[in-house]
């Protein structure tokens, strides 16, 4: 036996993980195994990470056939009931369906609300959905730490489809877009305001763009909205030479336009299925999601260097007087780091 696989690791109640086993269980479909197995790749603890790499490992065989959207959208977009809709619709074509919710954290004390399942009620009692809200914490790009791990995790429990609700649109919103498929941008009705709202650059990585709430009142300042949308994007070089992205209109609340949206998330797949299609984009990915393990790494090895921790505050304080560029200080770190010269 692989001595790798059948080390064991504390959970948070104070038993033991056997990783071995717990990745089989994921893998029945144990949605209680599931939950655990999210818990253990979320962890920040060293000896969780080890272990966390591991129950990795041993499901990557099992993902990669799920279908990865991510969806983003402007604070009070609808984005849950949005999902809520879009997931009740897939479920009923007998998809099962994994929504991997980011929740926004206090960036002073850390705290998260963790709200997405009481916001999409109705799909979180669907045995064929399973949601997972976590905190962004203190983490750019609108996806939580281990947001990609979790994905893979709930692939290999057999999940049809993941859709990876963020934070919200700002010009770090778009690391999403380094893990899924699809990058669907959800708007409101509103037209030219709304247009001027949105960063070109988040503009520039939808494949698809959804007006919501395209219902009653709001159903004529939809399709205006809608069609200033086309025109901007008509305006911007498409990313793919196959693919070029589309905007749709949707009522979450009516279940109104989740089909044709699925359409079009058939019809992407399609165009992107030769060499140069997803399969070549994930693969840009995971090498992607490499370096930010490298850069992730380094930092926490730089920040325990005993001889960069003594430093550190004394450069910090000299940048903050400016008596140091932060350049300067931060080569002098550096040179630290790697033995170039001494402290004191």
């Amino acid at each position: 036996m692989d001595e790798s696989v059948s080390k064991k690791a504390p959970e948070p109640n104070g038993k033991e993980t056997d990783v071995k086993a717990l990745a089989a269980q994921v893998v029945a479909g144990d949605r209680r195994a599931l939950a655990r197995a999210i818990t253990l790749v979320e962890s920040t603890r060293t000896d969780h990470r080890e272990q966390a790499e591991q129950l990795t490992e041993q499901l990557l065989t099992h993902t990669g056939s799920a279908v990865r959207l991510g969806i983003s959208g402007t604070p009070g977009v609808g984005k849950s009931t949005f999902i809520e809709a879009f997931g009740s619709y897939l479920t009923d074509q007998d998809l099962k369906v994994a929504v991997l919710a980011v929740d926004p954290s206090s960036q002073r004390s850390g705290g998260s609300i963790l709200g997405d399942k009481t916001r999409m009620a109705e799909l979180a009692r669907n045995p064929n959905a399973f949601i997972r809200p976590s905190p962004a914490g203190r983490t750019l790009g609108g996806v939580a730490r281990r947001t990609r791990e979790a994905m893979l995790v709930v692939e290999a429990a057999g999940y049809d489809v993941v859709l990876v609700e963020t934070v919200g649109v700002g010009q770090s919103e778009t690391a999403v877009d380094n893990m899924v498929d699809l990058f669907l941008l959800l708007i409101a009705p509103g037209g030219g305001d709304e247009l001027q709202g949105i960063k070109r650059g988040i503009m520039e990585l939808a494949d698809l763009v959804v007006v919501n709430k395209a219902d009653g009142d709001l159903l004529a300042p939809a399709k205006r909205a809608a069609a200033e949308y086309k025109g901007a994007l008509g305006l911007i070089r498409p990313r793919h030479p196959d693919w070029r992205p589309d905007v749709l209109l949707a009522s979450s609340l009516r279940n109104e336009g989740m089909d044709a949206i699925w359409q079009i998330v058939g019809a992407y797949r399609e165009a992107l299925a030769g060499p140069d299609g997803i399969a070549t984009r994930r693969a840009r990915q995971a090498t992607a999601w490499m370096w930010d393990e490298i850069r992730e790494g380094l930092l926490a090895v730089l920040k325990d260097h005993a001889e960069v921790r003594a430093a550190l505050a004394e450069y910090e304080d000299a940048v903050t007087r400016g008596e140091m560029t932060p350049e300067g200080a931060a080569r002098r770190v550096l040179e630290i780091f790697r033995g170039e010269i001494t402290q004191g």
